[in-house]
């Protein structure tokens, strides 16, 4: 998979000018990497070009032009891009309602770690949450994490030969799954090597 380097980002003023069209195609290209899980939880699945995005956007929102703060941003996002062996995505648990949500979060504690992908008829793959930092605490769990889908030898091979791809959450208090459309299945496979 193609790496987000230093040299490879757009300056902030040459970015302000190609962020319109830059914009339109990103969120584009993420209607075909997204999934909703039942009527709360998404996941974004990511790859080089939503995660080049995001640290684009974090650079201009935080005005960053100098070098070790791009660093920074290169370190805190590039692990997000996927390695050609599995899925990586952000999964945020949505309820409009803020007493709700605030609820529900404390409900949902363990949720990240119940969320599965499937290739084919292989075994569930369960998400690796959080590697970067404890999003978890006593009392709730964080409405957004960040996955990890692992993918055996055997299940790259399935999904890049078109084998049907499921998805969903086990969670006691959140049971939802999901075969996402065609167009999703194919950017997916199109992540592995």
């Amino acid at each position: 998979m193609p790496q987000i380097t230093r040299e490879s980002l757009m300056s902030l003023e040459a970015y302000a000018k190609a962020r319109p069209e830059f914009r339109t195609r990103v969120m584009a290209h993420k209607k075909n990497r997204t999934v909703q899980l039942g009527d709360n939880v998404t996941l974004i699945f990511e790859d080089e070009l939503t995660i080049r995005y995001q640290i684009q956007e974090m650079l201009r929102i935080e005005k960053t032009f100098e070098e070790a703060g791009i660093l920074d941003e290169l370190e805190a996002y590039g692990p997000l891009v996927p390695d050609g062996s599995n899925w990586k995505a952000t999964m945020m648990i949505e309820y409009p309602d803020e007493a709700e949500r605030r609820a529900m979060l404390a409900k949902l504690k363990g949720i990240e770690e119940r969320v599965w992908v499937q290739v084919a008829d292989c075994a569930r793959v369960y998400a690796i949450a959080d590697e970067d930092l404890e999003r978890e605490n006593e009392e709730k769990t964080s409405s957004v994490h960040f996955l990890r889908f692992e993918l055996a030898p055997e299940m790259v091979k399935a999904a890049k030969s078109g084998a049907a791809i499921a998805m969903g959450v086990d969670h006691a208090l959140y049971l939802q799954e999901a075969v996402p459309p065609q167009s999703v299945r194919d950017s997916l496979a199109s992540d592995l090597k």
